[in-house]
């Protein structure tokens, strides 16, 4: 073997730890046990992913889960739920705390930015 064929094999090695990561990340039904933490002192504290979709969207809306590299706070990573309607909600992946979201009733959810 030369030099391309191991670095052609490597590669493809490398690929396919990465997909299988990623299936076995965003299958992963713990996802939906993550705590939901309020920040902003208001009397429901916390709230479990599945319940704060529950009070919006019905499970059966969502039409993606993304987990995406987080520029803005300088590194680290959120997952991105979008959902039929167009909304979309954003967990970070470390704490399953709610970080960002379009719908108005999640606001008094989102950590304070002051």
């Amino acid at each position: 073997m030369d030099t391309k064929d191991i670095l052609i094999i490597s590669l493809s090695i490398i690929l396919a730890a990465l997909i299988v990561v990623g299936v076995i990340f965003m299958t992963s039904d713990d996802n939906d046990d993550l705590n939901i933490t309020n920040s902003s002192g208001n009397d429901n504290s916390s709230l479990s992913v599945s319940q704060l979709v529950e009070e919006d969207v019905d499970d059966s809306d969502v039409v993606s889960e993304e987990v995406k590299y987080n520029d803005q706070a300088g590194g680290g990573y959120y997952k991105e739920v979008t959902y039929r309607d167009g909304g979309f909600r954003q967990y970070d992946t470390q704490t399953g705390e709610l970080i960002g979201s379009s719908y108005q009733s999640d606001q008094k959810y989102l950590p304070s930015m002051e």
